[in-house]
């Protein structure tokens, strides 16, 4: 399984991290997604994940992604 970070701009609270997980989610081949508000990182583990896919979901959620978290 691979294991994809991203940092993220614009979450402050829960229904952030939220409504992140639920976008991440609804893409092929996610498992499972961590959102750590405070850090302003998600990361997503799954099978035949596509990057670009990944960053769409989390724009179309109403966040930025700057770029990848160097973990």
């Amino acid at each position: 399984m691979a294991r994809t970070n991203f940092l993220v701009t614009g979450m402050s609270c829960g229904h952030c991290a939220a409504s992140i997980k639920e976008a991440l989610r609804g893409v092929p081949g996610v498992g499972e997604v961590d959102v750590d508000v405070a850090a302003g990182t998600v990361a997503v583990e799954g099978t035949g994940l596509d990057d670009a896919v990944l960053r769409a979901a989390i724009v179309e959620a109403g966040y930025e992604v700057p770029g990848t978290a160097a973990v």
